[in-house]
């Protein structure tokens, strides 16, 4: 008995100075926080117990569909580096503004978005008044710090149509008139896309602004609203909304009143 008990102890000494043990528990470990901390309770159990396998399918199924550096607005046109070659093979042959423009789609989806403003400009240098062009460029330049640039553009492209892009691009046009510190007209702009779209991007940072305007009570029930629907939203959602949850959460705990 005494000897078997030895014999576990020295195995597990051996597997503690084991590179590939490490490596593949670290990995586990790291698996295991991202299911946790997205509310993955089922796969949390998966991992937890199944040391190995179950971290690396979590990988491959869920974890990388949780959403890049444009997480919270996904444009048409996620894609990979086999496409990116695909449409700059198409670029070099034809030259069009629609190849230019899914290019910067695509870049957009990535989180490159300094090679995807560049292509929204060459799409729009090739066909000025496309309005697709024109709202992702605009939404492009927010992600870059520069709401002054990204307005007119925005402003442009809800004038045509304010329901453009599911209502994404007057979304686009409020955050950059908040970001240029225009509080009345995007309180407007705000409202009218939290009273027409159920988007936790919206309510959360509407919510934000009734704070700043003195109406918590306004802004509590919005980030109500936010958290109660996340706990019924599928996981897709769930993942794509996680910060806007979080930060609802947040502001919740610091309102005054009820």
């Amino acid at each position: 008995m005494v000897h078997a008990l030895m014999n576990i102890w020295d195995n597990w000494q051996e597997l503690l100075v084991n590179p590939l043990f490490l490596i593949v528990t670290a990995f586990g470990i790291w698996m295991l926080v991202h299911a946790v901390r997205n509310g993955e309770w089922l796969w949390a159990v998966f991992i937890l117990f199944g040391w190995g396998i179950a971290p690396f399918v979590y990988f491959i199924t869920t974890y990388r569909f949780a959403g890049g550096a444009g997480s919270g607005f996904e444009l048409p046109g996620a894609g990979s580096r086999q496409r990116i070659r695909e449409l700059k093979a198409q670029i070099h042959l034809l030259d069009n503004a629609y190849h230019h423009f899914r290019l910067g789609d695509v870049y957009f989806h990535r989180g490159k978005f300094a090679e995807a403003e560049a292509c929204y400009r060459a799409a729009l240098a090739r066909e000025a008044g496309d309005i697709d062009a024109q709202a992702h460029l605009g939404q492009c330049l927010l992600r870059l710090k520069r709401p002054a640039e990204a307005r007119p553009l925005l402003e442009a492209v809800c004038r045509e149509n304010h329901k453009h892009d599911f209502g994404y691009s007057l979304m686009g046009y409020a955050e950059a008139l908040t970001a240029l510190q225009e509080t009345d007209a995007a309180y407007d702009i705000w409202k009218h896309v939290v009273e027409n779209h159920a988007y936790a991007r919206a309510r959360v940072q509407f919510a934000e602004l009734c704070v700043q305007k003195g109406q918590p009570e306004i802004a509590r029930n919005y980030l109500r609203e936010v958290v109660s629907d996340d706990a019924h939203a599928p996981g897709y959602q769930r993942r794509q909304d996680r910060v806007w949850v979080r930060r609802a959460k947040r502001m919740l705990l610091t309102l005054p009143g009820k």
